[in-house]
């Protein structure tokens, strides 16, 4: 067991907290296998004094050279085996999916580091008489809240981006996955300059309300929960601090009748279970064409069935636990809910252990009104519906307020697209499973979102501009 870890960690060394103490559970034993001794709204003020004071430093470092420090931090994250068994054993997630997280956060400093290169000031004659000087910067210190799922690849598509603009991070990790993160925070600090990152761990509202009340935290960028992230953005629009917000989705995924089902089952596997079902662009309505609707739910069935649940550090299994006691019993709740209600059950393999396992379910025929349809699922349940007609699961998708992703099978790939492009979403994929990458903008509409991460969208939010303009010769 690890114990007594600081979650506070200023200009690259721990610092001990006087905020609560976290116990971390493994998911896969339900035993104790850490504590985190965390931080308070004192050490969140001085993270922001740390911060600061190494902004001016890194603000005037030349493009190659940051970007040189982030492909490095890149380096140190494919070599970075002990991190994965962390992530595994802490998340629940599958080891190989681990390790797929930590290549996927590499990509994004990679990424970063190239565009780093592009933050040139111009200079620009665009009216007679007049020249304007315009000069690119960071916009100052950033702060970075981040949840538990994927504790590597969101931080860093949020701290890359960060730093290649030149600001300093402040950065609050999910008290679900403090061993990944701050092990994560430590990796990152062994390339940069002291003082760049800084990490508190602790009460989201206490470490959130010290960043909003420091007029030079200049852009908060959350990722979690559509309910949290309402709260943070009334607190940030009432300090008027820019926000960055990935809230919860509800992905539909279409079968039409052309699409060929063995590839439809196989997308759909891992646009729903992968992670263990616990992704903001996890599929989460499925709807099927009535014309394929029997022999897809044959096919999705045995793949279903085919899971391997168990311990995630263990190369056989295909499934891990969820993360929590609380998230298990949800889901149950959920499957029994909607199986009282007169849907059809299927469940997978169970595993006989103390863990927090919830075997996989498909559910058929959930009642459009139920509430377990309306809400996102964020586990390893798959709801499907039938249709005849594609106005029904467009109308059932127009009237969420949510669009993070979509997904479309079908045989006919530019038809698919078209019909993706006129779904209100951010992120799309046709007979694509993941279609996140760094180097694309990723972002919610409505109740999903505000801005954009990945791309050049992604490093946009930490600039600033000056304008000068001056009389032209």
């Amino acid at each position: 067991m690890q114990d007594d870890i600081s979650g506070v960690r200023l200009s690259g060394r721990p610092h001990a907290g006087d905020g609560p103490r976290y116990e971390v559970v493994e998911p896969a034993t339900g035993r104790p296998i850490g504590h985190i001794a965390a931080g308070t709204g004192r050490d969140a003020a001085r993270a922001v004094d740390v911060a600061a004071a190494a902004l001016e430093e890194w603000r005037a470092t030349p493009a190659p050279r940051r970007g040189a420090v982030l492909r490095a931090i890149a380096g140190r994250l494919r070599a970075a085996s002990g991190l994965a068994e962390t992530v595994a054993r802490e998340t629940g997630k599958c080891r190989r999916e681990a390790s797929a997280e930590l290549a996927l956060a590499a990509d994004y400093f990679d990424w970063y580091a190239g565009l780093a290169h592009t933050l040139t000031d111009q200079v620009l004659s665009v009216r007679p008489g007049l020249r304007h000087h315009v000069r690119t910067g960071p916009i100052g210190v950033a702060a970075v809240l981040t949840p538990w799922n994927f504790p590597v690849s969101i931080p860093a598509r949020k701290i890359a981006p960060a730093l290649a603009a030149g600001c300093a991070v402040v950065f609050k990790p999910s008290e679900l996955s403090l061993l990944s993160s701050l092990a994560f925070a430590e990796l990152c600090e062994s390339e940069l300059p002291e003082g760049l990152l800084n990490t508190v761990a602790g009460d989201g509202p206490e470490i959130t309300g010290a960043w909003l009340d420091d007029r030079r935290v200049c852009l908060l960028h959350f990722t979690g929960s559509t309910a949290v992230g309402r709260s943070i953005a009334r607190a940030a629009g009432a300090a008027l601090t820019p926000v960055v917000m990935e809230l919860g989705g509800r992905a539909p995924f279409i079968v039409l009748p052309d699409a060929d089902l063995d590839e439809a089952a196989d997308t759909l596997m891992v646009a729903k279970f992968r992670n263990n079902g616990a992704s903001c662009i996890a599929a989460n309505n499925v709807w099927v064409h009535e014309e394929v609707r029997a022999d897809f739910l044959d096919r999705l069935a045995g793949r279903i069935s085919a899971l391997v649940p168990g311990d995630p550090l263990d190369e056989r299994t295909t499934l891990g636990p969820v993360r929590t006691r609380e998230m298990a019993a949800r889901l149950e709740g959920l499957i029994a809910a909607l199986d009282s209600a007169g849907a059809r059950v299927h469940r997978g393999r169970r595993v006989e252990a103390s863990g927090w396992y919830v075997p996989p379910a498909l559910v058929v025929d959930p009642a459009a009104d139920r509430p377990e349809w309306r809400e996102e699922v964020f586990g390893p349940v798959a709801l499907v519906r039938s249709f005849t007609d594609l106005k029904e699961p467009i109308a059932d998708l127009s009237a969420t307020a949510h669009g993070l992703a979509g997904y479309i099978c079908t045989g006919d790939t530019a038809a698919g697209a078209e019909l993706l492009a006129g779904l209100d979403v951010s992120i799309a994929g046709v007979n694509v499973a993941t279609p996140a990458t760094p180097e694309i903008p990723f972002g919610g509409r409505g109740d999903s979102g505000i801005g954009y991460e990945g791309g050049l969208p992604g490093l946009l939010p930490f600039l600033a501009h000056q304008s000068i303009a001056v009389p032209r010769p």
